[in-house]
């Protein structure tokens, strides 16, 4: 994509779908900061108070059959659409997220060709790989197949195919998918407890002296990246011309029991495998907390990855290390922070006892 626009000379028109959110608000603020942006418009179930400059809002559901529609409308006239929209929630129904995060993304890659967009952004994620090695890094290349017992990993991997076949089929359109690690940043921190935790985890327990021991599981290896960092790809990736295909996202070091023991000055100790994931999954079976067993046996699987692409073809590199990642994410635990979305909201109608009565894991 070259300066010029389908907009005219006031820079560059993207849309932001699923923009309330911890990776949406990092880029809508990314993007309204580029002077080569002209103007951006997120795109969200429910509309926010918080407003970056030359950013305007409009609601709608991914989700539902008739937002296909709404989405068309949107998209008409942009020069980029980032898609980012997805539900965790609930995990003990996996239908309800099969209908967002599946159904929902098909009918935005199908908008996206009916507005005759030129430029498609997605948010694909080290959840879509096949399970791979953890001493040495991937590339781009490693399969997308996902962990099939995962329904994360399943989605991912499901639109990775329809993205072939979305390529194939519409050459002329410039598609990115982004491969990111797990993403963290402060302002995220309660929302990641709610999806992931649940009500149950004390906001005091992020602290050294209450953490003196860190397990030592086998494959406990994964990566992770400030949500600030992956924003700033994102940006690269809409206006970067070449940008074309996949690009691993992390930064380093990867995490492991030994990262963990220095950030919480705490002890590393060997612990089998099948006992802590028997409780994990009784856990979640006796809804104490919201994240399936299944996606803590795909991040004992997932491969670690290369981010040369990235840094070669989008001149990009993370400002934060992992520590650093993960650091902004334990103080936003322990203080609570959150912001003015309603994805990231600091505290819900109700707060955790809401929570509790509404079933942990049962709802989006």
């Amino acid at each position: 994509m070259s300066s010029a626009t389908r907009s005219g000379e006031g820079g560059l028109r993207v849309v932001v779908v699923g923009a309330t959110g911890n990776v949406g608000t990092s880029v809508v603020q990314a993007l309204s900061e580029d002077p080569a942006v002209g103007s951006v418009l997120g795109l969200a179930r429910r509309i926010p108070r918080w407003q970056p400059e030359r950013t305007t809002w409009a609601a709608t559901d991914i989700g539902t059959e008739a937002s296909l529609g709404d989405l068309t409308r949107h998209f008409r006239g942009a020069d980029a659409v980032i898609h980012l929209a997805w539900l965790f929630q609930p995990t003990h129904d996996p239908g309800t997220t099969w209908r967002t995060n599946v159904l929902g993304g098909l009918r935005v890659f199908d908008a996206v060709a009916a507005a005759e967009v030129p430029v498609l952004v997605y948010a694909s994620s080290v959840g879509a790989y096949s399970p791979g090695p953890k001493d040495r890094p991937v590339d781009e290349s490693w399969p997308t197949h996902g962990w099939a017992e995962a329904a994360y990993c399943r989605e991912k991997s499901y639109l990775e195919r329809a993205l072939d076949g979305f390529e194939r089929a519409r050459p002329g359109i410039r598609v990115v998918r982004m491969r990111p690690g797990f993403l963290f940043k402060r302002e995220a921190a309660t929302e990641q407890r709610r999806l992931f935790a649940g009500p149950l985890l004390p906001q005091r327990l992020p602290r050294p002296e209450r953490l003196p021991v860190v397990p030592d599981l086998p494959g406990l290896r994964f990566q992770v990246l400030h949500t600030d960092d992956a924003a700033e790809a994102y940006r690269l990736a809409v206006t970067t011309p070449g940008a074309r295909g996949a690009y691993n996202l992390a930064a380093g070091p990867p995490v492991d029991p030994r990262l963990l023991a220095r950030m919480w000055d705490a002890r590393v100790v060997r612990l089998p495998l099948r006992p802590v994931r028997a409780a994990v999954a009784a856990a979640w079976h006796l809804r104490l907390v919201p994240a399936a067993p299944q996606l803590f046996d795909a991040v004992l699987r997932l491969p670690l990855m290369d981010t040369g692409r990235a840094e070669r073809e989008l001149g990009w590199r993370p400002r934060y290390s992992a520590e650093e990642a993960l650091g902004a994410f334990v103080s936003g635990l322990r203080e609570g922070a959150g912001m003015s979305t309603a994805p990231l909201a600091a505290r819900l109608p109700g707060g955790r006892v809401e929570e509790l009565r509404t079933g942990v894991g049962s709802r989006g």
